[in-house]
């Protein structure tokens, strides 16, 4: 008898001195929003931010690195339509930085688009960023960066396809709504609040850049995919004003 309470004592002991399993992150994956399609024939997305040292430690314990996080969203969301023309998509910062008790995200991207003879060109650019208290426990980290790096990317899904709409709409072309797997307008024929231009051409005369960032109101994006039915717009619903008209470009 006294064998086995003393079996039990230590079984009990070594369950309540193990620790706790580690949490779990689930990638952050935005492809059920609608692709945004550019009238080039080719688009890259690159990388032009290099981490300091200290940000290079904070990223290895970032379960979503927001570089790496960001390059992924640009790759499924932008996307060519194969008139003629180039592009450039650019990551100039992806940052996520430790000061004065803080943690301090930024994110800003560049759109650059050329047309096939050099003439017409198409600039727009979108910055976000973020700040939130750091955590009391060094094992609380990673899943205070995997949620500043959601921040970050919540407003990215927000800012860059207000901007685009905003200074180049005349270079974005609406293939399907349909196939982008968004529910259609009754009478238009376009999801609701979607991102478009006119029929696929040439773009027109030089899209002039914009002097300034004009930020798109903040909103939450949406937890997950549309279930079936529901409107899914090309940029988020509330990014903006209701009713968004560009202005058409410089001649």
């Amino acid at each position: 008898m006294k064998k086995r309470l003393a079996i039990l004592s230590a079984l009990a002991l070594s369950a309540c001195s193990s620790s706790p399993p580690p949490p779990t992150f689930a990638p952050l994956d935005y492809s059920y929003l609608h692709p945004i399609t550019f009238k080039v024939a080719t688009l890259n997305v690159v990388n032009a931010y290099t981490p300091g040292a200290d940000e290079a430690q904070l990223n290895s314990n970032n379960p979503a690195p927001p570089a790496a996080t960001l390059l992924a969203m640009l790759n499924q969301r932008m996307q060519p339509s194969g008139q003629p023309g180039t592009g450039t998509i650019t990551v100039q910062v992806a940052s996520i930085t430790e000061a004065g008790g803080n943690l301090n995200g930024q994110m800003t991207v560049d759109v650059n688009l050329t047309s096939a003879d050099g003439r017409s060109t198409g600039f727009a650019e979108a910055s976000v960023s973020a700040t939130q208290p750091e955590p009391d426990s060094s094992s609380d980290q990673p899943a205070a960066l995997y949620q500043m790096t959601k921040k970050l990317m919540d407003s990215m899904n927000v800012q860059l396809p207000y901007q685009i709409a905003h200074n180049i709409p005349n270079w974005v072309a609406w293939t399907n709504p349909q196939a982008a797997g968004g529910a259609l307008s009754a009478g238009t024929g376009l999801a609701p609040g979607a991102i478009q231009a006119a029929p696929l051409g040439a773009p027109g005369s030089t899209a002039a850049p914009s002097t300034g960032s004009t930020a798109a109101p903040a909103v939450p994006v949406p937890a997950g995919p549309a279930s079936p039915g529901q409107t899914l717009p090309n940029y988020l619903p509330g990014a903006g004003p209701t009713s968004l008209t560009p202005a058409s470009p410089a001649q």
